[in-house]
């Protein structure tokens, strides 16, 4: 279900009946396209949490609201002058567009009372939330659009080009000729929706304002028609069930009469609506729903606790992936770079790898150099170490002792640069391993604070230039690592970065702690708290090393948590190798990375990921 214009219409519903009349008691700015304000009304304090982000634009009532840094900007700061303390009068919704205008009555410097309007478009990458005085003059944008001149000296003359700028005057979107469903009368929506030619669904969405592809498809759905046929295809009796059912669902809006609830499948939320069409849910009325999906859809009573339900994960996401997007570049472009690096050191050692046969040509020739002939081109002579001829090539110009020098010093050289790269493609092994960690706990970060730790950590490892801290700007929680339950009542911890993995390993876990990793992949480490009664690995049940090496396989780069697939697609099992031991048994080198650990007594098993999922996880506080 899209966030369109009939949610829209029922969060608005939602607002008037808690805040209408209420004043505005705080005005804060948590990011650089997100607005909160709080509201003091008959019933309380309550919070509005207004998003222009392009991937996630949205509006709710929140139960708790983002922290917000201590210096506010421009926006918020004219915002905080002009909606302060003001009275929020009205809502409308222009056209039952994706529009919400927010009418508020405020005191002006000079103690007169004056109007404000805020208004915020839900339109995807156009997304935006504008101040305007009474006569909706623009007073400022969170984003200020102006016409590419290009475009506007291109353009037809009747188009006229959307300025969003301070004193400009605001004009709303074009509905491209769409008809507003609570003003239209039923004749004129038959009228206009039975000269579509296009599938049913598409007819109504691209002709009613406010009504998506999702919510089209619901009604469509509903009245058990065909979707596919144009509305003049479909049969007298089934074009009436779908006005039927659709002038049902604008007499609710009409009404106020909103019924969200979300819909579950295999316990995961998968869409959510605003109204019940017909009281039940919508995939019952095919009669071949089975009382347990049915079940599985909860009811909701309100559409802000259902978009906060619905949408929390996917906001924290975004969240994630914006602060983290120079993080991503940096460990892309030194991945590769990286990668490259050590593929020529390797060829290059490579090459080095026939230098004993140089040393081996040096001696044979100071052995049998008597043997040899002036002006010749190859020598065969006895290898004394394995008792077979060899064929020695010679350059004819050349002494027998000067061929002998000149492949003991091609032996050297070969020997130096063989020293010197090993030494190198180590280092720059380490450094690429680093990197896959870090770019798997990227992957894995669910938080602001699990990102800034790894900011920490790549900084400090030389891969990221340290920010100038703002000023003002709050400290920013150190991230917690993941805590579970195994079934067996044992606590299993996972780190999120490699902070947290040595955190967890060298701060939390003691000697006879279990260390679970993914064998020779980037991964979490897993530490598993013995209970004091335990006397070591043998005491401690079996499902209890299935259940944390599952979660070391399941948080490791061998498995992809979003596709449910492994990572490496040549093998035939879902499995993955982990290596488990004692924390006693592990070392960290001197001056290596964080997380970097290093251990010759283990033991290892095959874990399936998809078991590392299902465990309980224990939410900290």
């Amino acid at each position: 279900m899209a966030y369109d214009g009939i949610v829209i219409s029922s969060i608005i519903s939602e607002i008037r009946k808690n805040c209408l009349g209420g004043r505005v008691v705080k005005v804060q700015q948590p990011s650089a396209d997100i607005i909160t304000l709080t509201m003091k009304g008959f019933s309380g304090q309550v919070k509005l949490y207004i998003s222009a982000n392009a991937s996630l634009p949205i509006v709710y009532i929140a139960d708790t609201l983002p922290q917000a840094p201590m210096q506010a900007p421009a926006f918020c700061m004219l915002l905080r002058k002009h909606l302060g303390n003001g009275r929020l009068t009205d809502i409308r919704q222009p056209g039952f567009d994706r529009i919400y205008d927010f009418v508020f009555e405020h005191l002006d410097e000079m103690g007169d009372l004056c109007e404000r309007h805020l208004i915020v478009e839900i339109m995807g990458r156009q997304s935006n939330i504008i101040l305007t005085d009474s006569e909706y003059m623009i007073m400022d944008t969170l984003r200020r659009v102006m016409p590419d001149l290009t475009e506007a000296v291109s353009s037809d003359s009747d188009k006229q080009v959307r300025i969003l700028f301070p004193g400009q005057k605001y004009t709303y979107p074009d509905s491209q000729g769409k008809l507003n469903p609570v003003e239209a009368g039923e004749d004129e929506i038959k009228q206009v929706l039975i000269t579509k030619t296009m599938p049913v669904p598409k007819a109504i969405f691209t002709s009613i304002t406010g009504f998506s592809k999702s919510s089209a498809e619901q009604i469509v759905e509903a009245s058990r028609v065909n979707a596919r046929a144009g509305l003049s295809e479909l049969s007298d009796s089934d074009q009436e069930k779908l006005f039927s059912t659709l002038f049902k669902v604008i007499d609710k809006i009409k009404a106020e009469q909103y019924s969200p609830y979300l819909k579950y499948i295999d316990g995961v939320p998968r869409d959510y609506y605003a109204i019940d069409i017909n009281g039940t849910y919508t995939k019952e009325l095919n009669g071949d729903t089975t009382k347990d999906e049915i079940e599985a859809s909860e009811k909701t009573f309100s559409m802000s606790r259902l978009l906060v339900d619905f949408y929390s994960r996917k906001e924290t996401e975004i969240s994630v992936r914006s602060k983290s997007e120079d993080i991503r570049r940096v460990l892309k472009s030194a991945i590769e770079r990286t990668s490259r690096k050590y593929d020529l050191q390797r060829n290059q050692l490579k090459e080095t790898e026939d230098r004993e046969q140089y040393r081996l040509y040096g001696e044979l020739l100071n052995a049998y150099g008597y043997e040899v002939k002036q002006g010749v081109t190859e020598f065969t002579c006895l290898n004394y170490y394995d008792n077979q001829e060899i064929t020695i090539p010679l350059d004819k110009d050349l002494t027998a002792s000067e061929n002998a020098q000149r492949y003991f010093a091609k032996y050297n050289k070969k020997k130096r640069t063989a020293e010197a790269l090993t030494d190198f493609v180590q280092k720059t092994r380490i450094d690429l391993d680093y990197l896959l960690s870090a770019k798997h706990s990227l992957e894995i970060a669910e938080t602001e604070a699990d990102i800034a730790e790894l900011r920490q950590e790549m900084t400090e490892a030389g891969f990221l230039k340290e920010k100038a801290k703002k000023k003002g700007a709050r400290k920013q929680d150190a991230g917690k690592p993941l805590h579970f339950i195994s079934s067996d009542g044992y606590d299993i911890y996972v780190g999120k970065n490699n902070i947290q993995n040595e955190a967890l390993t060298f701060g939390l876990a003691t000697g006879k702690d279990l260390w679970f990793h993914a064998k020779q992949m980037p991964g979490s480490h897993v530490i598993v708290k013995l209970k004091p009664e335990d006397n070591g690995l043998e005491s401690v049940p079996d499902r209890v090393f299935e259940e944390a090496a599952a979660l070391a396989a399941y948080y490791s780069s061998g498995y992809d948590q979003k596709s449910n697939t492994s990572g490496r697609p040549e093998t035939n099992s879902l499995k993955i190798e982990i290596d488990y031991t004692e924390r006693k048994n592990l070392k960290k080198p001197p001056q290596a990375n964080p997380g970097y650990v290093i251990y010759h007594t283990n033991y290892s098993m095959m874990a399936d990921p998809q078991e590392g999922s299902r465990l309980m996880q224990v939410q900290e506080d």
